[in-house]
């Protein structure tokens, strides 16, 4: 994790200021057997189960209701239809948002959850390894590492390393599973005859010899860097934006050492726009980082745990939800801009869509995931009643907004013109299990998403489509067009609310003088993805101790920006403590014309907050963008992880617990947009708000390796998030002393321009140089 680290200026000397970091925690040898048991139950989670520890406790269900804390509905129908044969086979698609998938997947998350004692648990999860369909298993797993109190530290592989068929296309997991070790050697002598072919002394060609060789892709630059279609052995280091601090290490290095590492270029993200103009973006909508971050915030908060009882009403999940949604939306938003498209689209339910999306991926049974033509009508369906159904439930929403208040059928009444009530909104939104009114609003959100996919009330045998599953369904440029709708409704509550008057945002004796910003410069780097789960290899076992070897890496091209630092020059007529917000905006529309601020507030993201300690007079504060908070550079790898583990149980080195960033971050690399060559003209804005809270942040978990869900202080305070952008702006109200606007430009450098203009010297060979 990170340490913030701030420079306090004192009558005309420097101090450094530090946050109190947690003293780490070290994993003890029950943990460590805990951490073994996860990253082995989803090994290769898609063949059977080759860990015969594992399968000796895994023969029967604990059906024992003595054994649980709770023994409900859903584990009841669970039990009861394992036992009739009707749960979801293994090898069928599984879906999150399909019905029928949702209740059998619910039973088998309290299995795992109300589990007393980590026997039982670990019995559950090992019958569910065996018996339960690859894909709900995976999903209530998950579910039950990130919200069992009892597991705080215990981590799972991230879900692209579990499942990298959610995330890389069809042709890269083709090859992927195809790679056998055994005949390695035999590729390595046909990889060896063709780039002698096409590799040859290019001095006596023209510049345009690039462009005439024989399978020439216009991505697929990597045959200039040494790497073609297949797999390559290297003995290198991974590949990541902070590789230096593991290289460094040599914790690190002599856990990696003897490991088989295997390179496999993917790209298939840049320069694919055949399908329609919106492929141009998929390079940022297709993003692993991006799509594991939705993906885990829907299992923070999935939509059907009671927010009571798990404790996700501390931290106001449904504002918190549906301000999300809104951020998301505004970060697309801006790389929209930045690649001149405008607004996202509009949704119309009887109008076509204009764009289709092919995601190109396959599930690991061998089914292809539906696709969308160009000027799709979803109309033409014809399952009417469930489009009625969610139409209704939009204008109704619209009806209560108008009229100001809801009354429940308990006879409660709300009042939809008051601020607070943004909670209700953002539970109706998502449908979740605190929605009021259960009856109408819970279950509208997945009817919706079954909807688009084609997917009927008691549809169980599904085909895969990309709207079904949170950790898919962002790759699709109609997700940004329906949920668009979402923060209509969000808007129109929002709109109801009075501006902040001045004196709501004065924050007395706190004055923002200047910011210096450093230039921020984008470009593509590459990182290395770990797909070992696709690993076409015999396991092998050493004295009943799985040894892990070998590696499958997929190397991939990603959008990534240079760190980057702020300067603040702040003047405070006391000691007091601050909030200090920081938010990122575009300037102007695709045409070049300023967005008036009462319309772009809805386009500022928050990048960053934090409390400061402010002294009377002068203070300047530096702050870099490493220091974010809830942002996350690259993790570890599977493979490490799992090693560093067996390591640590030999008693060779300890396991800090916070040796992974938490899931649910959000990846430091998209914070800005891709920008262009000239400067894409943005601009910053500072906010300090005082800072009278009655909690600490962080105060009741540890921050340095948890996420703190549930914990009702995982946020700097308790101001509406997205304050003071959460509320209609008269702008003569809005700016204040402590509030400053800052223009700046985000340079996009090309990393691969050397490539295509032929100025690359060691031709035919890795650039490990375009690692930054």
């Amino acid at each position: 994790m990170k340490l913030t680290i701030v420079l306090l200026a004192l009558v005309g000397c420097v101090v450094t200021y530090s946050v109190p970091t947690p003293q780490v925690t070290i994993a003890n040898k029950e943990f460590l057997q805990r951490q073994k048991f996860l990253f082995e139950i989803v090994y290769r989670v898609e063949d059977p189960l080759m860990f015969e520890e594992w399968i000796k406790i895994g023969q029967n269900l604990v059906v024992d209701k003595a054994q649980y804390t709770e023994f409900d509905y859903y584990m009841e129908k669970f039990w009861e239809s394992y036992k009739l044969g009707v749960l979801l086979p293994k090898e069928e698609f599984f879906g999150a948002l399909v019905k029928t998938h949702h209740t059998q997947a619910w039973g088998l998350f309290n299995f795992f959850y109300y589990a007393k004692d980590w026997e039982t648990f670990a019995q559950n999860v090992a019958w569910a390894r065996i018996h339960v369909n690859e894909g709900m298993f995976v999903y209530a797993l998950t579910l039950a590492v990130i919200h069992k109190p009892e597991f705080k530290g215990l981590i799972l592989p991230m879900i692209y390393e579990i499942f990298p068929q959610y995330f890389f296309n069809s042709k890269f997991i083709y090859e992927a599973e195809k790679f056998d070790y055994d005949v390695y050697s035999k590729l390595i002598q046909y990889e060896k005859e063709y780039k002698d072919i096409l590799y040859h002394d290019v001095s006596q060609y023209s510049d345009n010899y690039y462009f005439q060789t024989r399978d020439w892709k216009t991505w697929q630059w990597y045959k200039m860097m040494g790497l073609g279609e297949h797999w390559y052995v290297e003995d290198k280091f991974f590949l990541r934006e902070n590789v230096a601090e593991f290289n460094k290490d040599s914790k690190w290095l002599d856990i990696v050492q003897g490991i088989k590492k295997f390179y496999m270029p993917v790209d298939y993200t840049r320069d694919i726009a055949f399908f329609n103009d919106e492929t141009k973006l998929s390079y940022f909508t297709e993003d692993l980082g991006w799509n594991a971050y939705w993906y885990y915030l829907n299992m923070d908060y999935a939509f059907f745990l009671d927010g009571n009882k798990f404790g996700l009403n501390k931290d106001r999940r449904g504002e918190y939800w549906i301000y999300t949604v809104q951020q998301i939306l505004a970060r697309y938003y801006q790389e929209r801009l930045a690649n001149g498209y405008g607004e996202i689209p509009e949704f119309f339910w009887y109008k076509q869509i204009e764009y289709g999306y092919d995601p190109q991926l396959i599930y690991y049974n061998g089914v292809g995931y539906s696709y969308r033509k160009n000027y799709f009508e979803y109309e033409t369906y014809g399952n009417f009643e469930m489009l009625n159904q969610i139409q209704n439930f939009f204008s109704r929403l619209y009806n209560v907004l108008e009229t100001g208040y809801y009354k429940t059928v308990d006879g409660t009444v709300i009042d939809l013109h008051n601020a607070a009530s943004i909670n209700y909104i953002g539970n109706y939104m998502q449908g979740n299990a605190d929605t009021f009114d259960r009856y109408f609003f819970n279950y509208w959100y997945l009817l919706a998403h079954m909807y688009f996919a084609d997917v009927d009330y008691y549809d169980f045998e599904v085909f895969p489509n990309v709207l079904l599953n949170f950790e898919t369904m962002a790759r699709d440029p109609f997700f940004y067009t329906f949920y668009k709708k979402f923060t209509d409704v969000f808007y129109q509550f929002k709109y109801y609310l009075k501006p902040y008057a001045q004196k709501d945002l004065y924050y007395e004796g706190i004055t923002i003088k200047d910011v210096q910003v450093e230039k921020l410069v984008t470009y593509f780097d590459l990182v290395d993805f770990d797909v070992t789960n696709l690993l076409n290899d015999k396991i092998t076992f050493v004295d009943g101790e799985f040894v892990w070897d070998k590696t499958l890496l997929a190397r991939q091209a990603r959008l990534n920006h240079k760190p980057f630092n702020f300067e603040f020059t702040i003047e405070s007529n006391k000691v007091q403590k601050g909030v200090v917000r920081v938010f990122l905006g575009p300037k102007f529309d695709e045409f070049g014309r300023v967005i008036p601020l009462q319309y772009n507030r809805e386009n500022f993201v928050q990048i960053d907050s934090f409390v400061y300690p402010f002294v009377a007079g002068k203070n300047v504060i530096k702050r870099s963008s490493k220091d974010f908070e809830r942002t996350a550079e690259d993790r570890m790898t599977y493979t490490e992880l799992y090693n560093y583990v067996l390591l640590a149980s030999e008693g060779k080195y300890d396991f800090p617990l916070d040796i992974s960033e938490p899931h649910s971050a959000f990846p430091d690399r998209l914070v800005l947009p891709k920008g262009s060559e000239q400067g894409y003209p943005m601009q910053f804005y500072f906010f300090v708000s005082p800072y009278a809270e009655e909690y600490e942040q962080y105060s009741n978990f540890d921050f340095t390796y948890s996420a703190g869900i549930g914990s009702g202080t995982r946020f700097v305070d308790s101001k509406p998030f997205g304050y003071p952008f959460d509320r209609p702006i008269e702008e003569y109200s809005f700016f204040v002393p402590n509030g400053y606007f800052k223009d700046v430009k985000v340079y996009y450098y090309d990393t691969f321009a050397k490539y295509f203009e032929g100025k690359y010297e060691h031709f035919g060979t890795f650039d490990y140089s375009i690692v930054h």
